[in-house]
């Protein structure tokens, strides 16, 4: 059984949400604001965690950086009302590895949440990805670059993978959106935004800019000869 938490302020939205997902085959357990959902993850493990951001206590941005700092990587979904590319820069920023943008349907959630623990499995079978300097660790989501260790989350960790397994080659928009989002199109700026966050942490504290956009084509990892 796939054991889901889901932390939701609005008591009526988290028992409808929690009957349409039960009905198709999760568990569904409850924490009502940010503080409960990290004392919860202390005492269990959930498969996914589905969260609100705007909370009472301790909202879920605080939240989802209080779970990573403390190294869980359990995925974490977003549910919220603030739809901006701004807002969705901090979602990623704390952490989160999907973000899906109020009012939504029930049946897109299911299909995002099926596709990241789908993620989650192929990287736990995977292990271990090297291209060049990088050391890629899919089963801890870490990156190591020059000895320095970065932490990524699901999506920009499978990400950096298929540029690695493609490397010198390119990879088009189409065939990465294909590969992460199989279940379902993503936003128009899913992807653009993955990219902005990685190189923000993999190539900006760095003297050599590592990801590379080909014009016309998609992405590619720049290999040393």
């Amino acid at each position: 059984m796939i054991e889901i938490l889901l932390v939701e302020d609005d008591h009526a939205l988290a028992g409808s949400l929690a009957d349409y997902l039960s009905e198709v085959g999760f568990e569904v357990d409850f924490a009502f604001d940010g503080q409960t959902c990290l004392e919860r993850t202390l005492l269990q493990r959930y498969d996914v965690i589905v969260m609100d951001i705007t909370m009472p206590k301790l909202n879920g941005l605080h939240a989802c950086k209080a779970l990573r700092k403390r190294q869980d990587h359990t995925p974490v979904l977003f549910l919220t009302a603030r739809d901006t590319l701004a807002d969705k820069l901090d979602g990623y920023d704390a952490g989160a590895d999907d973000y899906l943008v109020k009012p939504f349907e029930p049946q897109e959630l299911v299909c995002r949440l099926q596709a990241l623990l789908r993620r989650g499995k192929l990287s736990a079978d995977a292990e271990q990805l090297r291209c060049a300097e990088l050391v890629i660790d899919l089963r801890r989501n870490q990156v190591h670059r020059d000895g320095v260790v970065i932490d990524l989350q699901t999506v920009p960790i499978r990400l950096l993978a298929l540029l690695a397994e493609a490397a010198p080659n390119a990879v088009s928009r189409r065939q990465l959106e294909s590969a992460l989002w199989p279940d379902e199109p993503p936003e128009s700026d899913s992807l653009r935004t993955h990219i902005y966050r990685l190189r923000q942490v993999l190539d900006r504290p760095f003297k050599r800019e590592l990801i590379k956009t080909v014009h016309g084509r998609g992405y590619r990892l720049a290999i040393p000869d």
